[in-house]
């Protein structure tokens, strides 16, 4: 809901940052990798209830995320960056509500499992649909440089990351906040499936009067 307002802002640092990258021969796909490995910390230092430390890689991860596309657009995008780059984010995104678990599954456990619960509905819905939309070359009209059709819902990347960091600096409210999230992720789950199936539908239904079926 926030990305398509908040990505404007930080490209221009994103670009600079890309192209210092790129004078050096830094590749996208190194540093998708790189961040991956970085916000792999944050699981030990979130068990060790270090909450602010685990910020710190949850935060370095994300601009590496960003990172590695920039680069991609300054020279040259692929699908398997794009593929790898998905891929890695959907681990990520599992594995900060299991650091919270670990750190406290008396509190967390259940709340923690939910949000893993209902991201697997937001990422689900997410590549099923960009998959049927590459098959049929359905136009994505609000990311246009993304590799993968982007569906808009209530929670995006900016909202993920707000609610990470909101965990991060208030431990105690984890169940509340991972409450909210979940219910929220599962809003854009509902929506992203009904959204889905009706583009689905009304292209193969234009496709099926231009063939004359």
């Amino acid at each position: 809901m926030l990305d398509r307002h908040v990505i404007p802002i930080i490209k221009k640092p994103l670009e600079s940052l890309a192209r210092y990258c790129v004078l050096h021969h830094v590749k996208a796909d190194q540093i998708t990798i790189i961040s991956f490995v970085i916000g792999l910390l944050a699981i030990p230092a979130l068990w060790g209830q270090y909450y602010l430390l685990a910020l710190i890689f949850i935060v370095l991860n994300r601009i590496g995320d960003g990172l590695d596309g920039a680069i991609a657009r300054q020279t040259q995008p692929s699908d398997s960056g794009g593929f790898l780059d998905i891929s890695l984010d959907f681990i990520f995104y599992a594995l900060i509500p299991f650091g919270f678990i670990l750190a406290n599954p008396a509190q967390n456990a259940l709340w923690g499992a939910l949000l893993i619960v209902s991201f697997v509905g937001t990422g689900s819905s997410f590549l099923a649909f960009a998959s049927i939309a590459g098959k049929h070359d359905i136009a994505n009209p609000v990311y246009q440089n993304k590799s993968l059709y982007y569906m808009s819902g209530i929670t995006e990347g900016t909202e993920t990351i707000a609610f990470f960091i909101a965990f991060c600096l208030w431990p105690s409210l984890f169940p509340q906040l991972a409450a909210i999230f979940s219910i929220l992720c599962l809003v854009t789950t509902m929506n992203r499936i009904w959204a889905g199936y009706r583009t689905i539908q009304t292209f193969e239904n234009k496709q099926n009067k231009e063939e004359g079926l």
